[in-house]
């Protein structure tokens, strides 16, 4: 029973607190009254809505207008994060208050849905970066670009030169319907099992600025990708379509729900539901609307999908999701094959189905520049292309060059440290933005990931296998730290010494696509930053001396004992 808009007499009180559930603060089950200051917000002004606040008010009369549910709430509806404050260490985070972390510039992120770019939307970003940002341009995990040092002046202005080009940042943040993953090579894989892109247009057709969906009880994360290599992290999606062959009715998707990451992990499950490309949209809609209406909004470190579709299970959800919203059965269908190779990034060149190839390479952790960006846009153009993707790993791809231009290219991206035959450490380590930029972190990790990538080439110059060692600067896994055979958690450890310095709790074996797991805590292992390159070049080796033929790390780690691990 909801519990009653009235305010109780201080007698009654007591009986209210322990006798009445409030529930979930479910809206389809009546809850409509807002249970936390994040809820009361959006309902005051649908976060869409500071966009004109901040043409108008905001860019003219600087920082300090900024109404506070604008600045740490509203504004992330368009891609716009506080920065953290120059010079507080991971010793201040959680502790100040939030104007104390706040610095007087904010993170943009540019949405990059399915991760397609042309070559002059790569070059207005560039511009953006060096005028606007510092030069700064990181390749997200979620193939958005995110800028750093944006003054609230400028907005406006960047808000016209991308949206010259066709790029937004609209619901690139908050509790919305954040970027759609696609595969960055749909359409032009020679292996493609169905080209995604038709779904993902139009479901950013329908949902993108939709007042309809702007106001989700946390954000919603979608993914949808027909590569038998499963490139866009399917299981740690709120809801995902993946490419698969109905033995009666041909390619289409495989949907999938409630999975996320943070501090309370959970795999996506299958819904056991094949689904035709021409009705993706509608099936995602659906869900999205599952979840706007019957998420959990009382507490926010439950008002994931992830939580809905655990305590319900997928047959539960199905069957809402069919008779509430869709108001027909969907197909059953198989699930997907297990994927086709070990690297999921498309490094590398690869042959097109229309007998041109693509070239993906590696940046260290994802960090760019401005002016890099600039110069991969005439790199392209000058080799035939007008096309460039980002991954779902913090990597890129040139489309569409011709076989006798390959190796120009090649030799034109390895110049500029862009690698398109990397280390098995270039390639597998993944950063998030860390304590430079982020006020929720406690760590150092971009600069920390590149130092270990040198370390790491040095000391183990012959080391072949695949291995995936992501960084994060907090326990929120944005990047990925679970499902990593490397995962480093950011935190205060002590150091020989007995002071606190920078460190990471280790994870091992986690993965996704091949056996989808998280990884295994060994009770008490934690390193320090400093210590760090010592203790993955002895786990290696380790891993090296006693792995079985073809075992993997993840395999390995999960067999291994708690010494050899240490």
């Amino acid at each position: 029973m909801a519990a009653s808009p009235k305010s109780p007499t201080p007698a009654a009180a007591p009986r209210r607190k322990t006798g009445r559930h409030r529930g979930e603060g479910q809206w389809a089950a009546g809850h409509l009254t807002p249970l936390n200051g994040n809820e009361q917000f959006k309902k005051d002004d649908d976060g869409l809505n500071v966009r004109t606040r901040i043409e108008t008010i905001y860019a003219k009369r600087g920082f300090d207008s900024i109404d506070p549910n604008d600045l740490r709430g509203r504004m992330r509806w368009w891609g716009l994060y506080t920065q953290r404050r120059e010079g507080l260490d991971g010793t201040k985070t959680g502790v100040l208050e939030p104007e104390e972390l706040d610095a007087e510039y904010f993170m943009l992120r540019v949405r990059i849905d399915g991760g397609r770019l042309t070559t002059r939307q790569l070059r207005v970003i560039g511009e953006v970066s060096e005028e606007f940002a510092r030069g700064t341009a990181d390749i997200t995990d979620r193939q958005n670009i995110q800028f750093h040092w944006i003054r609230i002046e400028d907005v406006p202005e960047i808000w016209k030169r991308l949206e010259g080009v066709g790029l937004s940042t609209t619901e690139a943040c908050g509790d919305t319907p954040r970027t759609i993953l696609g595969s960055p090579v749909a359409g032009i894989a020679a292996d493609e099992i169905v080209d995604g892109t038709p779904a993902i247009e139009e479901i950013h057709r329908r949902i993108v600025g939709n007042k309809e969906f702007s106001n989700l009880p946390r954000k919603f994360k979608t993914a949808v990708s027909g590569s038998p290599l499963l490139d866009v992290a399917h299981e740690i999606n709120d809801v995902a379509f993946v490419g698969v062959r109905h033995p009666e009715h041909g390619p289409g998707f495989d949907v999938w729900v409630g999975g996320g990451l943070s501090t309370n992990p959970k795999l996506g499950v299958r819904l056991g539901a094949w689904v035709p490309l021409e009705e993706v949209a509608d099936v995602h809609e659906g869900v999205i609307s599952v979840f706007r209406d019957y998420g959990y909004r009382r507490l926010r470190n439950r008002a994931r999908l992830k939580f809905l579709v655990a305590d319900w299970g997928p047959e539960k959800f199905r069957r809402v999701l069919e008779e509430e919203y869709l108001g027909r059965a969907l197909t059953d269908g198989p699930a997907p094959e297990q994927p086709a190779g070990r690297w999921r990034d498309h490094v590398g060149v690869h042959a097109q189905r229309d007998g041109l190839f693509y070239v993906g390479f590696a940046p260290r952790v994802g960090r760019v520049d401005g002016a890099t960006l600039t110069k991969i846009a005439d790199l392209a153009e000058a080799h035939g292309s007008g096309r460039v993707r980002t991954t779902a790993e913090q990597k890129m791809i040139v489309l569409d060059v011709t076989e006798e231009k390959v190796d120009s290219l090649v030799s034109a991206l390895e110049a500029l440290d862009l690698r398109v035959a990397p280390s098995p450490f270039r390639r597998g380590t993944m950063a998030c933005t860390g304590i430079e930029f982020c006020k929720l972190a406690i760590v150092e990790t971009k600069a920390r990931g590149s130092v270990l990538i040198d370390e790491l080439e040095r000391r183990l110059p012959e080391f072949e296998e695949p291995v995936t060692i992501n960084i994060n600067g907090c326990p929120n896994a944005c990047a990925r730290i679970q499902v990593a055979d490397i995962g480093l958690k950011g935190q205060l450890v002590l150091d020989e010494a007995g002071n606190r310095v920078e460190g990471y709790q280790v994870h091992l074996g986690g993965a996704l696509g091949l056996e989808a797991g998280f990884g295994r805590k060994v009770r008490g292992l934690k390193v320090t930053s400093a210590e760090l390159p010592d203790y993955i070049e002895r786990l290696l080796k380790r891993f090296q001396a006693e792995r079985e033929d073809g075992e993997r790390f993840a395999a390995w780690a999960a067999r291994a004992s708690e010494e050899a691990l240490a």
